[in-house]
């Protein structure tokens, strides 16, 4: 990596409104470069090798120039996180104006997300359901569930491997969408996913950029959908662009995760469903990491940037 990016590198620690993957405090490093800012956000928990896609989409976006757009505004879908507080779901499904499609976090337990899908249900008549698993159910269990839950417009990541996938597939008449199964994979041109799902989820970090993304819907010819990993503005923004990159894109986006976060280093606003592409100019005021952080992500960065050579 670049002596002048790391020279730029700021931390900073988002808390978030709810509790989403067990995290309530977000720690983010960002990075300046020709093209603006980046962000560099694995999971604390991931290692340096699965970190790495992450910090080369930080390096494109900071220093190459963004790719053609084919919209100026990405519609989205908002985020449930797995709790069935009808009160709080009441006020997450408010922050997103305008949304009336909901991917909800399942997998835990079936009867609790049944339950959490009627209450969105009750407070958004017209919602557009689809739920996401990442992975923890069996084959049996996500028929059960998807036989419970009846009309859904997709299952994300049901099961974890692609041979449950495949399986699970024979029966049920559910679209399945793919994610884990493709940015966790040590070689995602390499793997087949013929018979196993219906459509892409691209992840701008995960899959190591905005050029990556691209190369891998083009190697499995298959519809996409773009989403987050709970990042702040910088990131989400250039998730953004990733969506707007596409000349078609059916589906709404998962990139209104912004509103999970009860602080941020920029304002998204969502507008009828829909946020606007921008450059996106962070407000470090308050939102610093202490210095034993910023010294953890800024090794962590330099580690890690050594798989990259």
């Amino acid at each position: 990596m670049k002596q002048n990016l790391l020279e730029t590198l700021r931390v900073v620690a988002l808390p978030t409104k709810t509790n989403f993957r067990g995290i309530h405090l977000r720690e983010v490093a960002l990075i300046q470069g020709e093209y603006g800012w980046a962000e560099f956000s694995p999971f604390l928990e991931y290692d340096d090798a699965e970190s790495a896609p992450w910090l080369a989409c930080a390096i494109e976006a900071a220093t190459q120039p963004r790719p053609q757009q084919y919209r100026t505004e990405i519609a989205i879908n908002a985020t449930i996180p797995a709790l069935n507080d009808p009160d709080e779901i009441a006020r997450i499904l408010d922050s997103f104006a305008g949304v009336s499609t909901f991917k909800v976090k399942v997998g835990e337990n079936i009867s609790e997300d049944v339950t959490r899908i009627k209450i969105i249900k009750t407070l958004r008549a017209d919602a557009k359901i689809r739920i996401d698993a990442n992975g923890s159910l069996s084959v049996d269990q996500a028929v059960s569930l998807l036989e419970l839950l009846g009309d859904i417009e997709y299952v994300e990541q049901p099961c974890a491997t692609i041979e449950e996938l495949r399986e699970l597939k024979k029966r049920v008449n559910v679209k399945i969408v793919g994610d884990e199964v493709l940015r966790k994979a040590k070689d995602p041109f390499a793997i087949d996913l013929t018979d196993a799902i219906d459509y892409l989820m691209l992840k701008v970090q995960p899959l190591g950029g905005i050029r990556r993304a691209h190369k891998l819907a083009e190697h499995h010819k298959l519809p996409v959908v773009v989403s987050s990993a709970l990042e702040s503005a910088v990131g989400i923004n250039y998730g953004l662009v990733l969506a707007a990159s596409f000349k078609e894109m059916e589906f709404d986006c998962g990139l209104g995760t912004g509103s999970l976060l009860a602080k941020n280093v920029a304002e998204l606003p969502i507008t009828d469903g829909k946020i606007a592409i921008g450059d996106v100019i962070p407000n470090f005021d308050g939102l610093d990491a202490t210095a034993d952080r910023y010294e953890w992500w800024k090794n962590r960065i330099m580690r890690t940037s050594e798989l990259l050579a």
